[in-house]
């Protein structure tokens, strides 16, 4: 699907406001520059993962080095090429250390992810391994429990079919590990052929309606005076 020029814009508005991004005083200080994401701005493949690490914070790209290359590879054995799917992160700024995200930078951070997700409308969404898999379902349960498994998550206003996946960098020294990545992988095809989830309605709330006018106080006309009549 091509994206309508519309949606490009407005996709590039939100790289621009993520660029400049001042929201968390600590990952202003530390990073080199904002990771928002790379890929197809209309794809029906979005991968997720936790936050950029050092070389992605250095290229300004997710999922660079020996992680991004088997990325590659594992699409390629599906059909699929880098340029095919886009590729973010639930933080768009590298930790110092590489240590785990905040929850005030999380939380200041879902909204790019929400708007990047009601943008591009993927079908299928694949969160990258125990952290990001967390954070994107709202739900404690780790990526051992939950991987291969879709489900129809609402993601900010979006409804997607999210289905976990290990993080390609925890395979690279693990063949029983890239061997379960293989196995998940193997499915995207058959979940990408799969109708897009029904979109749930976005309700506006209701501005409060205007206050009613008082009627003004009902005045009792005083009796007459004793001997007079009263005027009708």
């Amino acid at each position: 699907m091509v994206p309508s020029p519309d949606s490009r814009e407005a996709l590039k508005q939100v790289f621009e406001e993520a660029r400049g991004c001042v929201r968390c005083p600590q990952l202003v200080a530390s990073r080199s520059q904002v990771v928002f994401g790379a890929g197809n701005a209309s794809a029906d493949l979005l991968f997720v993962g936790e936050a950029p690490g050092a070389n992605e914070d250095r290229e300004g790209r997710p999922l660079v080095g020996q992680a991004g290359k088997l990325l590659d590879e594992l699409l390629g054995e599906v059909g699929l090429a880098r340029g095919d799917v886009f590729v973010t992160t639930v933080l768009k700024c590298r930790p110092p250390g590489n240590r785990e995200p905040h929850p005030a930078e999380i939380e200041h951070c879902h909204d790019y992810l929400a708007r990047q997700l009601d943008l591009i409308a993927p079908k299928v969404v694949c969160s990258l391994g125990n952290f990001a898999t967390k954070l994107v379902r709202a739900d404690p349960a780790g990526i051992t429990r939950v991987h291969g498994q879709e489900e129809v998550r609402v993601i900010g206003r979006r409804a997607v079919r999210l289905y976990p996946i290990y993080h390609p960098g925890a395979a690279l020294y693990t063949p029983r590990m890239l061997e379960v990545l293989r196995e998940d992988f193997a499915r995207i095809p058959q979940l990408l052929a799969q109708p897009a989830p029904a979109q749930v309605p976005i309700v506006e709330p209701e501005a409060d309606p205007e206050p009613e006018p008082e009627a003004p106080p009902v005045v009792e006309p005083e009796p007459p005076p004793s001997g007079q009549l009263g005027l009708f």
